[in-house]
């Protein structure tokens, strides 16, 4: 150290602090040392310091000016030097709670580095339930200058550690005034029916020193290479987890994969979706036992509210890491105000966008308590990367049911659960679905009014999926349009496959049959018009069956396709049955076709209403085929009854 020539009174007192000092430093390594004392002393030799330094300031010793700021400089020197080496863990805050410095010894108790706290609030190293109790014991030392002491638990980078705080008012002459507060590691209180064990918060056993690396000395690399390992094994999990389910809907998958999260990272799990413009609260998962489930529950009672963390993730599409959270708010407030991050008792904090590159769908927030460990930027990525899997599985599953819904609607338009009665007319419909087939059939049916009458139509489109409903839609459509302005079934099927072939549906063809009824006299006559259809099934209620002609080209072939017409009267009692070739070819196991079948089996349901006979002619397809249904299975009946009084 520089020394001042001419002031050997001062260079005296310089080196008696310093012997003090060493001293002082030597007797807090003693085993059993009694460190309030050791502090007090430290203190002591501070005020000390202090004067000697005021003393300079004003110049008592009648020095030239020079040599009296080098002596101040050489005296603030030693006092930070002193500071810095003092044996016990200092922070000098200011009065407002700012940290303005801490000394070598708090750096290493915090696992972070003396410069790492500077300018933080120092209640943000307080665990969240201390929190309130700290901040007043500072507040009535800064307003009655009284030292005091008390107990809280206090963050560190290893987890939480039970400490006794000493904190002091340091009046400092020309300046403002400061709070010393000095730190020791103090047994834990003790827990209701126990005895009190030490508890630092590193190196402590079960699951969370097993999550956050802690672990025997065998080598700086074995505690990293495990967490990678971990790591690795709960992207596995997640990824497993969302194939291995891949049937599950949007809520059930985002439980799963927050339960898998809460267990394997020993956090709690928030999961915020957007609707409607707004993140509603989806699921929340913590802990096993009952408390932990009730928490959850209130949790997830409260939804996200604007400029809370989730919110300010969901907005910005970035991910936030708050190792240390000083604002107890930032997850929003519960019930009576309280803050949420406070009732779950968290102080480590990460939120991710729930995104699949095109489109955010929400947030996945993990929060720590303390004494697990705080979450560190390796948390993040593996978070983040969990994030986009969780996104990608809700967009997989949203373009499902969207998909889902469309082939609901298109079904629906083709194959229409309610139909307009015909008077006079008993109508049924059937329609079975492929099995194991999720996309939607080319099958149609319609009943119609047409310029004289009523008509019933029925088709099938080669192929599956929405190329094919688009051409079934339009022959649909096309035979109802035409129909109102001819009664010629033939010509109605002439047109839609003129309609057909000008929209150039990429080759597909259509097979179609329209039939036209008008009630003449005492019977309905019907005009069949067939284009490449199955020809229909003609019940007689004597048990008589006639299978009619059919015939034709399909629509959407050749320009010149002439449909084939036939004309029949019926009579009440009888029974039309119309059908899709997937009836026809349902094949058994032995390679017979149903169509070999048919005549026979609905001789015997001659007299039988139509929702009968088509009821029992599905059961008897599915059996045949052994539930192996190749083609989608469409039947329409209608049977003649009395005809209408005139209007």
């Amino acid at each position: 150290m520089k020394r001042t020539a001419g002031y050997p009174q001062r260079d005296s007192e310089l080196a008696g602090l310093m012997a003090r000092r060493n001293a002082l430093r030597q007797a807090s390594a003693l085993r059993g040392a009694r460190l309030r004392p050791i502090l007090e002393a430290a203190l002591a030799e501070l005020d000390a310091a202090i004067d000697t330094l005021a003393a300079a300031a004003d110049g008592r010793d009648g020095d030239p000016q020079a040599e009296v700021i080098d002596a101040l400089h050489a005296e603030r020197r030693l006092l930070r030097a002193l500071f810095q080496e003092a044996p016990v863990a200092l922070f000098l805050v200011e009065i407002d709670g700012t940290v303005r410095r801490v000394n070598r010894a708090a750096g290493e108790f915090l696992r972070t580095g003396s410069g790492y706290a500077t300018g933080r609030e120092f209640t943000a190293f307080v665990d969240l339930p201390s929190r309130a109790a700290v901040d007043s014991q500072l507040a009535a030392v800064i307003r009655t200058g009284t030292t005091r002491q008390l107990q809280c638990e206090l963050l560190t980078g290893d987890g939480t550690a039970h400490c006794e705080l000493t904190v002091g008012l340091a009046r400092l002459r020309g300046d403002a005034d400061q709070i010393i507060i000095a730190v020791r590691e103090a047994a834990s209180p003790p827990a209701r029916g126990g005895r009190s064990e030490p508890k630092t918060g590193r190196g402590n056993g079960g699951p969370a020193a097993a999550h956050s690396g802690a672990a025997p000395q065998d080598g700086a690399a074995g505690p990293v290479v495990r967490a990678m390992t971990r790591r690795l094994d709960l992207m596995t999990a997640v990824a497993r987890l969302l194939l291995e389910n891949a049937p599950l809907n949007e809520t059930v998958a985002l439980q799963r994969c927050a339960r898998l999260l809460a267990d394997q990272m020993s956090a709690w799990v928030i999961v915020d979706v957007a609707r409607d413009q707004r993140l509603r609260r989806q699921f929340v998962a913590g802990g096993q036992d009952e408390r932990a489930a009730e928490l959850a529950r209130v949790v997830a009672a409260h939804d996200p509210q604007p400029g809370s963390l989730s919110w300010i993730v969901h907005d910005s599409g970035s991910s936030q890491l708050i190792a240390r959270a000083e604002d107890a708010g930032l997850l929003g407030e519960g019930p009576d105000g309280v803050p949420l991050l406070m009732l779950l008792g968290a102080t480590s904090v990460l939120s991710v966008p729930l995104t699949d590159g095109e489109q955010a769908h929400g947030t996945l927030t993990l929060a720590r308590h303390a004494s697990t460990g705080h979450f560190d930027l390796a948390d993040l990525g593996l978070v983040e990367e969990i994030g986009e899997q969780l996104a990608l599985a809700i967009k997989m599953d949203r373009t499902v049911r969207r998909h889902s819904r469309i082939a609901t609607a298109l079904r629906d338009s083709l194959l229409p659960r309610q139909l307009p009665a015909i008077p006079g007319v008993e109508v049924a419909t059937a329609h079975l679905t492929a099995t194991g087939s999720p996309e939607v059939g080319g099958d149609f049916f319609d009943v119609y009014r047409t310029c004289s009458g009523w008509g019933v139509a029925i088709g099938d489109a080669s192929g599956r999926g929405e190329g094919v409903t688009a051409v079934s839609a339009a022959t649909r459509h096309a035979i109802r349009v035409v129909s109102h302005s001819t009664a010629d079934p033939a010509t109605v099927l002439a047109s839609a496959n003129e309609i057909i072939l000008a929209d150039e549906f990429r080759g597909r063809f259509v097979t179609a049959c329209a039939a036209h009824m008008r009630w003449r006299d005492q019977s309905l006559a019907v005009s069949l018009g067939s284009a490449g259809h199955p020809a229909p099934v003609l019940i007689r209620p004597d048990g008589r069956v006639h299978q009619l002609k059919g015939g034709g080209l399909p629509l959407g072939i050749f320009p010149d396709a002439g449909p084939c017409v036939e004309e029949h009267d019926l009579s009440p009692g009888d029974v039309i049955l119309f059908y899709s070739d997937g009836l026809a070819d349902a094949r058994g196991p032995a390679g017979g076709y149903f169509d070999d079948r048919l005549p026979g089996e609905v001789a015997a349901l001659a007299g039988q209403a139509p929702g009968q006979i088509l009821t029992r002619l599905q059961e008897l397809a599915v059996e045949f085929c052994q539930g192996q249904i190749r083609d989608d299975i469409t039947m329409l009946a209608l049977r003649v009854g009395e005809p209408p009084l005139p209007a």
